[in-house]
């Protein structure tokens, strides 16, 4: 007998429990080695995930919609036709099969956490004949009648996604002209009045009753809970940022964001104090070879993602600032691979844009610092030369690891910071 068990594959080194978001193939569907069956929520994507064997689908044990741990057997496949009828009667007793394969692993991840194969690498999105194409992006191009095998594409490790199709599928119509607005006549890191900023909104919320947590939220809560073990300590700091200010106005025509101005300002400080960049280990202080920014971004639909710049000391501010955008839309639509994640080094957290003065950022699990950024503010200061004046300032507090970094190594990084950002801020164009 051939039927194989199709376990919950484990997408990243901390999932435990995945979410079926759909299954691209119906009971009795036809399966070739190596096609997407079904795509896997994992803590912060949706992943693909394609099939070891060739076969039929026999049988789905977890719906979509349900969760299960990792290991568990979510489907059965089998080899033939006529096993389909003995797959399903042994999904009905609960009976389990004994693979053809003495190691099986009946799933994979479509973009895996480890090294792409070649033709990821080069950006193709066919491997070994085959188009690797998200689930979305396969139902649009059937509704507007696009041929997949025509496309490049755009998304991660070269995959197709809905907009390469719907950008195929606009060919030939007459752009929408959008209104450009007017440039603001004087530059802001935060809107004036909190109302303005974008606020997450749990759209599931009912009032009275238990809503269960998403997968997302699972994932911070296991998180933060991790970081309660770890002695951390504060420091805060009062930084002028009429110079960035100034800077910002210059630039941001060009397609240039605040936030990727402050984790190029951080990386390149962070050149200077490699301490702050580096985490704790069970053997000694590990000292990264590369500064990657971590920078919290909080899901409409709850939880909490970091998309992470990386070498953003050494990327230019414009290559940064794209980057940058492009992580962001593929966080909302739970598009990002592992890597783009979880690979942070140092972690921003801004809630300027809320109009917050200043606040606490919890330490992630494996990182040495934390950077919380409040709003810039007008404030009336006393000058050098003895008068009163009115400067742009902001608080930022970060909080560090205190089993390697000291109250004197975090206060020395801030300077550093203040000093860049206030004195020369111009050479983050460079």
């Amino acid at each position: 007998m051939s039927i194989h068990e199709v376990f919950m594959p484990a997408l990243s080194s901390t999932m435990t429990e995945g979410k079926i978001v759909s299954w691209v193939k119906s009971p009795g569907d036809k399966v070739e080695k190596g096609e997407t069956v079904v795509v896997v929520e994992s803590d912060k994507a949706d992943m693909d995930v394609e099939s070891f064997y060739e076969g039929y689908l026999a049988q789905i044990l977890v719906p979509a919609g349900e969760s299960t741990t990792v290991g568990s057997a979510i489907a059965y496949i089998a080899e033939t036709e006529a096993e389909i009828a003995t797959a399903k009667s042994l999904a009905s007793s609960g009976g389990a099969t004994t693979p053809a394969t003495s190691a099986p692993q009946p799933i994979a991840a479509t973009a895996s956490v480890g090294t792409p194969t070649s033709a990821s690498q080069n950006g193709s999105n066919h491997r070994e004949g085959r188009v690797v194409v998200s689930p979305r992006a396969r139902k649009l191009a059937k509704e507007l009648k696009v041929d997949l095998n025509t496309l490049k594409g755009s998304g991660p490790y070269g995959r197709i996604v809905a907009e390469d199709v719907e950008a195929v599928a606009n060919q030939g119509k007459q752009p929408t002209v959008k209104p450009v607005a007017p440039a603001p006549s004087t530059p802001t890191i935060i809107p004036v009045t909190p109302a303005s900023a974008p606020v997450p909104v749990a759209t599931n919320a009912v009032p009275g009753q238990i809503t269960p947590l998403t997968t997302f939220q699972n994932a911070v809560v296991r998180n933060m809970v991790a970081t309660l073990s770890v002695p951390v300590f504060r420091v805060g700091y009062t930084i002028t940022t009429d110079g960035l200010d100034k800077l910002y106005k210059q630039i941001k025509s060009k397609g240039v964001t605040m936030t990727a101005l402050l984790a190029k300002a951080v990386a390149v400080t962070l050149q200077k104090h490699p301490l702050i960049n580096a985490s704790y280990s069970d053997q000694g202080i590990v000292y990264h070879s590369d500064i990657n920014i971590s920078v919290a971004v909080a899901m409409d639909d709850g939880g909490l993602i970091t998309p992470v710049l990386k070498n953003a000391d050494l990327v230019d501010i414009y290559s940064l600032s794209r980057t940058w955008k492009s992580l962001v839309e593929r966080a909302r639509s739970k598009q990002l691979q592992p890597d783009e994640y979880n690979s942070g080094t140092f972690t921003l957290s801004n809630l300027g844009m809320f109009g917050v003065d200043t606040f606490d950022a919890i330490l992630p699990p494996g990182q040495g610092s934390i950077l919380a950024i409040g709003a810039s503010r007008p404030q009336v200061v006393a000058t050098a030369d003895g008068l009163f004046g009115v400067r742009q300032q902001m608080q930022v507090n970060i909080t560090s690891d205190h089993r390697m970094i000291y109250g004197a190594h975090a206060a020395a990084f801030l300077q550093d910071l203040a000093q860049l950002i206030e004195t020369n801020p111009q050479s983050l164009t460079l």
